[in-house]
């Protein structure tokens, strides 16, 4: 698989460290205040960022509009992150949608609802959001055509980079869960800080039809180029 690429450069010269957590059989995580961002770091490796979030919003907003039509969508997210995936996706999703978020750490959710309440603005509060303080993988494995889509933000890109179990998501036998578990027509959409044409081929040779989209890390568009990989289950 890929090896992690260059990230954002991080200026530390005025942090404050505000918490820290540890990935369940994995490693450290910090959450860092830098003015008035935030960043989450993966032991020395920036995993997420309130100054680059773009490319998060853009994987709940792409997916969404493959689904428009679609009565009741039924979304599971992994992970919760800083919420920009979630509440990108409830911007747009009508009140009838439901949406699961699995998220494993839980200093995660303490933090969205701790220093970063002001950025989570109530959204794991809304009524069409479940949390699930859990593994994405036992969720996708216990479901059988119960998704319209399955967001996965969890690692930097397809491979266990917070914890060495999530290279099954991203496996074979993993994209065969999640093509079980997903409805005829629904999505499987993977965030990634990297191309990785060994992973579309994987999804293709699981059953998807694949598409991979570009999209820069800042709302500009500009900075680091990041990939979106969008999934599709063939129809019944």
């Amino acid at each position: 698989m890929a090896t992690t690429l260059p990230l954002e450069p991080i200026d530390t010269s005025n942090d404050i460290l505000l918490g820290v957590a540890h990935v369940p059989e994995g490693v450290e995580m910090r959450l860092i205040q830098h003015g008035e961002d935030f960043t989450i770091l993966l032991e020395d490796t920036e995993l997420m960022s309130t100054e680059a979030n773009a490319s998060e919003e853009a994987l709940a907003v792409m997916t969404c509009d493959q689904l428009f039509g679609r009565p009741a969508v039924q979304m599971l997210i992994g992970g919760y992150g800083m919420g920009f995936t979630l509440r990108a996706a409830l911007g747009v999703l009508p009140a009838d949608a439901g949406v699961l978020v699995a998220e494993i750490v839980p200093e995660i959710i303490a933090w969205a609802r701790g220093p970063m309440a002001k950025l989570t603005d109530g959204c794991l509060d809304d009524p069409r959001v479940m949390l699930v303080e859990d593994d994405v993988a036992v969720l996708i494995d216990a479901a059988r055509e119960g998704y319209d889509a399955i967001l996965l933000d969890v690692d930097n890109g397809p491979e266990g980079l917070t914890r060495w179990q999530n290279d099954r998501l991203y496996s074979p036998d993993g994209l065969a869960r999640a093509l079980r578990a997903l409805r005829p027509g629904g999505i499987l959409s993977v965030w990634s800080s990297w191309s990785d044409p060994a992973f579309t081929a994987r999804l293709e040779e699981a059953g998807f039809i694949v598409s991979a989209r570009t999209v820069g890390s800042r709302p500009s568009g500009e900075a680091f180029p990041h990939t979106l990989w969008f999934a599709r289950k063939p129809a019944a």
